[in-house]
């Protein structure tokens, strides 16, 4: 079956709602001559289609194969622009770069007195507001215009100017600098997960400590702090101190609060500092903080003053369905959980242009493990081998394996025998690719490989032989966050006392409420 084809113009034309619509077609409209252009009538005739397809634009008979690409280009530019005037996309970066470029038109004209008037107000707001990038940008601009208009005060003027710009260039640099050590080690993440042993250890922390910038803490503003705690955050992860996770993510959340204004400029920072505070409550298995958490995010989404938008919607719906289904695993209550699948398709279709292949492939494993948990193994493998069949998915190789070992685990459940000696070897393949494994996925693939020739009578003591040579490895620094992709512990204890692995689940959630 060959993919639809995706195209630029035609995904942004389907997001548009029809308030959006009916003003691209005002704006359009607003001079005569555009009301029969070509590029209208290919937003017509696009705004139709439910699956982008060039054939059917050619046959309207209004543009030619070579005219397309242009008219594709400007139709776009249009209806940006179109969205641009939109008061829903008026934030307070648009309004400042806006005033930015009304000064710079007064300036050309050599009205300086109006453009720094201008300035100095649009400066005072962004400075108020962290915008510190448009901030230094309005204070060259102001250099450059009070160069132009001399006054007595221009002495006094100059010094302001420039201690503001070497503050702002300063501030700017050490953002600038977290800012890529953060995506850095998230990148690092996102290619290799956790580290595994005392050598990856000690190549991350010596990356971390050496691009940290120097500073002192009392200079930095909010946006400097934001970028601060999410590099100490993604070091955290990636070392697996996931006490250390809470800390970090926690003082995010904090500075939101302490700052709240900033939650409307930077909802989606806000969001993930939510995120990343209910992963690290996850892996801490502080239950009752994590459920405490979750309702706090599920209702402060919902306050009229929150910001919506169509990233903003699904980034809500990627973490919040993520935590509804983590907090089932807590509980053990699989089950109870299975109701959340189809909101959890549905929502995937609906936000299919903001959740990236990776987060959808999370949520297929998430998904398999609601299935394995109540012992519909069909489901589980079924949707285990969309992540297994996904030729295109580059990333989380720890993510790619535990899905091949929790598949074996699945078979051997399902009965399918016939299947595992064939799967055993595409999954050795696999693993043997990656540099490094944890000693957990070792142990696992080796006993699945013995089961086969284990007779039933035998079944209970490998169970146990395998039980006590895990349990080695429960606490261990690097080893530990095998168990929370897959809880192996919970599954051979199920099959130890003959038990569901939901219940084995249920009865530790007790012990520790």
């Amino acid at each position: 079956m060959t993919k639809p084809q995706k195209d630029n113009l035609f995904i942004l034309i389907r997001s548009l709602t029809k308030s959006e619509k009916r003003q691209f077609k005002l704006y359009i409209g607003r001079l005569g001559v555009n009301e029969d252009s070509k590029f209208l009538l290919l937003f017509k005739v696009m705004e139709k289609l439910k699956l982008y397809n060039e054939q059917a634009i050619l046959k309207e008979g209004f543009v030619k194969k070579q005219q397309l690409s242009n008219l594709k280009a400007h139709l776009y530019k249009q209806i940006l622009i179109s969205l641009r005037l939109n008061p829903s996309h008026q934030n307070l970066r648009i309004q400042l770069r806006e005033q930015l470029d009304f000064a710079t038109i007064l300036y050309h004209k050599g009205l300086y007195k109006q453009s720094l008037k201008i300035l100095d107000k649009a400066k005072a707001q962004a400075i108020t507001n962290q915008e510190k990038n448009i901030a230094y940008e309005i204070v060259e601009l102001e250099k450059v215009v009070e160069s132009q208009y001399i006054t007595r005060s221009l002495s006094n003027r100059a010094d302001e100017l420039t201690v503001q710009a070497k503050m702002l260039s300063r501030q700017n640099l050490i953002a600038s600098k977290l800012s890529n050590l953060s995506l850095q080690l998230y990148g690092l993440f996102l290619k290799t997960g956790y580290v595994k042993n005392d050598t990856e250890y000690q190549n991350v922390t010596n990356y971390f400590n050496k691009r940290m910038p120097k500073f002192e803490l009392k200079e930095l503003g909010f946006r400097e702090k934001l970028w601060l705690y999410k590099s100490y955050l993604w070091y955290s992860f990636l070392v697996q101190d996931f006490k250390s996770c809470y800390k970090y993510s926690k003082k995010w959340v904090d500075l939101f609060y302490d700052n709240e204004p900033m939650i409307r400029l930077n909802p989606v920072f806000f969001l993930r500092g939510y995120q990343y505070l209910l992963e690290a409550l996850f892996f801490v298995k502080h239950h009752k903080k994590f459920k405490t958490v979750l309702s706090e995010l599920e209702q402060i989404v919902l306050k009229s003053w929150f910001p919506r938008d169509e990233n903003i919607d699904g980034l809500v719906f990627l973490y919040v369905y993520s935590n509804k289904i983590n907090l089932h695993f807590i509980q053990g209550t699989f089950k109870e959980g299975l109701p959340l699948i189809n909101e959890v398709v549905a929502g995937l279709k609906t936000h299919s242009d903001q959740v990236d292949e990776h987060h959808v492939m999370v949520f297929y494993y998430k998904i398999a493990s609601l299935y394995f948990g109540t012992e519909d193994y069909v489901n589980a493998i079924k949707y285990l081998s969309k992540i297994i069949n996904n030729k295109s998915l580059q990333m989380r190789e720890d993510l790619l394996c535990f899905s091949r070992i929790l598949n074996l685990v699945a078979h051997y459940e399902a009965g399918e025998d016939y299947e595992l000696d064939r799967l055993i070897k595409n999954t050795y393949k696999f693993l043997i690719k990656m540099e490094d494994l944890y000693a957990v996925q070792r142990e696992m693939v080796a006993f699945l490989r013995k089961l086969v020739d284990i007779y039933p009578h035998q079944l209970k003591a490998a169970f146990k032989s395998l039980l006590q040579k895990l349990l080695t490895y429960e606490n261990h620094p690097y080893e530990r966050r095998a168990f929370l992709y897959l809880d192996i512990i919970s599954w051979l204890e199920s099959k130890i006392e003959n038990k569901s692995t939901a219940d084995i689940i249920r009865e530790k959630f007790t012990k520790l409420t």
